[in-house]
This record gives structure tokens, C-alpha cells and sequence, in this order.
């Protein structure tokens, strides 16, 4: 819910909608999405739908060696999912070692000298440039990449949403 579009639209989202997510008709959760402002709801509404032929998502990434395994599997196998959202849903579901990317993290990035500049786009390539270098960082202080780009979000935008 939140590619492209804020935590906080996401987060009334899912309080809205709730289980509304597993069974409403594309077309009428399209029009619960724009009610609620996002900003692409008839594309995330057909995302949505096309995702819950994976009700068992939970017994399929846990057959994976590890988390990055399982992003790999999802950012491939589920439409409308990239790094960030394969990272987050992961973090969502307790996994620690991924990092979730966004453009909050990369200016924090940017302000503490860690990269020089934002990305033009944040490819799979890039986003494990970047994840790498977060990684190291996490290592230095002692913290999971999941304290660090929490911190990271904070630092940028002041709140912790959940």
C-alpha cells in the first residue's frame, strides 16, 4: 500500500479496509482506495486481488534459507511487489536482516556521508549497493538492519508509525 504512496495513507488503509483486503471485488476496493487518497488505487486494488492466489505466503517463504531468498522469491513471483515492499512485508512478519529502503533512508544516507547522492532509480542492483552499505553500518554499532533503517526513517521524518 505504501509503494509509491505514504505510510500514512497505508496505514488508513489497513484500518479501514482490514479484512475487506482478502475478499472485496477489485472494483469496489479501487473505489474504498480512492475514497481514502491513494494515489493509485485502481492499479494497487488489481495488485491486491492478484496477490491472494498466495494465501499460504507465510508456509512459502519459510521453506527459504533465509529472508533475502525469500524478498528474491516474492519481488519475482507477486505483482506489484519490489525490494522495498518484499524488505518490509518481511520486517512485518519478524524478519530482521533486510533492509527497507526508501527515500527517507537514502537522504539519512546522504546527510550522514554514507552515499554522495540519491539514486536516479533504485534498481535491484542499486538497492543491494545500498543495503550492503547499511549492513556494514548495522554491523559497526551492534544493531539488526531492521533497528538500523528504523533509526535511519526516524532520524528523517520524526515518527515511528507502528
Amino acid at each position: 500500500m505504501t509503494a509509491n504512496s505514504s505510510a500514512q495513507i497505508g496505514i488508513k488503509a489497513q484500518e479501514e479496509i482490514g479484512n475487506g483486503f482478502l475478499t472485496i471485488s477489485k472494483d469496489s476496493l479501487a473505489r474504498l482506495l480512492r475514497e481514502l487518497g491513494h494515489p493509485y488505487y485502481e492499479r494497487r486494488a488489481e495488485y491486491i486481488v492478484e496477490a491472494r492466489k498466495y494465501s499460504n505466503i507465510y508456509e512459502i517463504i519459510s521453506q527459504f534459507r533465509d529472508e533475502r531468498q525469500a524478498r528474491e522469491w516474492l519481488a519475482k513471483n507477486v505483482k506489484g511487489i519490489g525490494y522495498k515492499e518484499a524488505s518490509h512485508f518481511l520486517r512485518n512478519v519478524g524478519y530482521e536482516n533486510v533492509a527497507i529502503i526508501d527515500r527517507h533512508v537514502i537522504r539519512a544516507m546522504i546527510r550522514y556521508g554514507l552515499i554522495d547522492k540519491m539514486p536516479k532509480s533504485l534498481t535491484r542492483k542499486k538497492y543491494l549497493e545500498l543495503e550492503k552499505v547499511l549492513e556494514k553500518v548495522a554491523k559497526d554499532a551492534g544493531l539488526t538492519l531492521a533497528e538500523l533503517d528504523l533509526y535511519l526513517w526516524y532520524m528523517e521524518t520524526g515518527k515511528v508509525l507502528k
